[in-house]
């Protein structure tokens, strides 16, 4: 199991504002390609591990920020999907 989460970890610490925005296109997560470019920026290189529930929390935290309340939340759905 922990070989499934260092990937997904790994795609998630250098996705790119293109890929974000077609993840969410196919999970019903509005967001723009400038919001993607941001959330992806902060995302870059971070190591952020979305299976720690701090991590997440700060990720989605910064998200909601950026995007909204109402993105992150959904945001944070995916992620508990992923991580279950």
């Amino acid at each position: 199991m922990k070989f499934l989460e260092n990937i997904i970890n790994m795609k998630i610490n250098g996705i790119t504002g293109k890929e974000l925005v077609k993840y969410g296109k196919q999970f019903n997560i509005d967001v723009s390609l400038d919001q993607a470019e941001l959330i992806a920026k902060y995302l870059r290189g971070k190591n952020i591990d979305i299976f720690n529930d701090n991590d997440r929390t700060k990720v989605i935290k910064e998200i909601a920020k950026v995007c909204g309340p109402q993105t992150a939340k959904k945001v944070n759905q995916l992620f508990i999907m992923l991580t279950k």
